[in-house]
């Protein structure tokens, strides 16, 4: 039986790690770039495999429209921009990349921690404008913003392995302790990368400096607003380099510009591409990279590879490298019980691979 993989990610090119991995498999695979729904719909309407990037998102209105459709698969490790609920229900794997960029992620949150609190970003701009030689009073208000680690209490709001990741760096710099905010992580599983489990509003009132890792869900959208930024320290760094659907802007630029918190550094925002006329451009106590937290030489490769092999292990009875949505292997099991589906032609191990 022939099969068809369409890749619809509209930024950039798909990386030829990718379709080689797909057309060494004897698999047909296209790249249309879709901006979006119907544009994702025309481009995958015969597609067996569909995947795809942070945006647009794949609805349901898109899922529906599919009849061949057996897996969508998303780059990197989210699968937030996918409808989990519509494609168990139509028997659609939801599939990612997990693990490829932990080190990436919890390094940039360390960097960006970092770079606030030692002005590297404003002292290298005021230094190659010739403020150190010609006038070295602008350097003045940068020295006196300048803070430390050490003795200070650092918040993790997700202690998954990015969050364990970002603990075991940061307690490198001393600080008096690390906190954290997990209703899924039990105290022993803390302990054993030195973190103190707290609630929620602990989280807030006690950290120095907050970061977050947690994955977008309906519990985490917006669950940073100003309520929760007036609940912080006026002197507090907060730290986003998790997703954008987890901080409301309009509450993190109010918290900014009012002092509620005293800086922040964010690589992902609610709507990406951020844009070029946003007010968060324009705070000076912001900081923002554009989603390259989990980018890097290793976990390009990785990811790239992984994401392929996704669309051809589907295909070919194999396990998958990340399943968003485990509870579609009984669905897929129904489907094929009742009669002709979607699943016809694909190796009866498929079912099995992920338990």
């Amino acid at each position: 039986m022939a099969f068809k993989v369409v890749i619809t990610m509209y930024n950039r090119e798909p990386s030829k790690l990718t379709t080689d991995v797909i057309k060494n498999a004897g698999i047909d695979v296209e790249w249309v770039p879709a901006r979006t729904e119907n544009e994702v719909i025309t481009a995958a309407k015969d597609a067996d495999v569909l995947l795809v990037g942070t945006v647009p998102h794949t609805t349901r209105k898109v899922l529906e429209a599919l009849p061949n459709l057996k897996m969508v698969g998303r780059s990197g490790v989210g699968v937030d921009s996918i409808d989990l609920d519509a494609a168990t229900e139509l028997g659609i794997c939801a599939t990612n990349t997990p693990g490829i960029n932990t080190s990436e992620v919890a390094d940039h949150a360390m960097a960006m921690l970092l770079s606030i609190t030692r002005q590297i970003v404003e002292q290298n701009a005021a230094l190659k404008a010739g403020a150190w030689s010609d006038r070295p009073q602008e350097l003045d208000p940068m020295r006196a913003k300048l803070r430390r680690i050490a003795g200070n209490t650092v918040g993790i709001f997700g202690l998954g392995s990015i969050g364990k990741g970002f603990a075991n760096r940061v307690r490198g710099f001393g600080p008096e302790k690390i906190i954290a905010y997990d209703p899924y992580v039990p105290q022993t599983a803390a302990d054993l990368v030195g973190v103190q489990m707290v609630d929620f509003d602990t989280l807030l009132a006690e950290s120095d400096y907050l970061t977050v890792h947690s994955p977008a869900t309906a519990e985490t959208n917006e669950i940073f607003n100003i309520e929760s930024f007036r609940k912080m320290k006026p002197s507090a760094v907060f730290i986003n380099c998790a997703r954008g659907p987890i901080v409301d802007e309009g509450g993190l630029q109010e918290a900014l510009e009012t002092g509620d918190i005293y800086a922040a550094g964010i690589d992902v925002t609610q709507i990406e591409p951020l844009d070029a006329e946003s007010p968060l451009l324009k705070l000076d106590n912001l900081t923002i990279s554009p989603h390259v937290a989990g980018t890097s030489d290793i976990s390009g490769i990785a990811g790239a590879t992984r994401w392929g092999e996704n669309a051809v292990n589907i295909l070919t009875g194999k396990p998958l490298h990340g399943l968003g949505n485990p509870e579609v292997v009984k669905r897929i099991a129904v489907m094929r019980a009742q009669g002709a589906s979607r699943w016809d032609g694909i190796p009866d191990p498929v079912t099995e691979a992920w338990s």
